[in-house]
């Protein structure tokens, strides 16, 4: 099993309710497919992001450190796609 860090940046502009159901749906995802969370946390809460996305200027991000076989990488990047409430994400082999 390998580690890997996600972040993914979510509008800032959503509920409460609506960022913690994606964190939920995004921590089942992984742990459904085998991986294990680490650590998963608010990064940073409703900051100025330095370019629009989407046409949204604040962003809350959100960290999840887990570890997975590398062949389910592909699954979940698939489903952070498909999730129209993530903005971006980005998953980094940590050594």
């Amino acid at each position: 099993m390998n580690k890997y860090e996600l972040v993914l940046i979510i509008d800032a502009q959503k509920s409460d309710q609506e960022k913690g159901d994606v964190f939920k749906q995004t921590n089942e995802a992984i742990t459904k497919g085998g991986g294990k969370i680490v650590n998963s946390q608010v990064w940073l809460d409703k900051h100025k992001m330095a370019f629009s996305i989407k046409r949204k200027t604040e962003a809350t991000y959100y960290v999840v450190n887990f570890e997975s076989q590398p062949s389910f990488l592909a699954k979940i990047k698939e489903l952070l796609r498909l999730n129209e409430e993530i903005l971006r994400s980005l998953i980094i082999k940590n050594s």
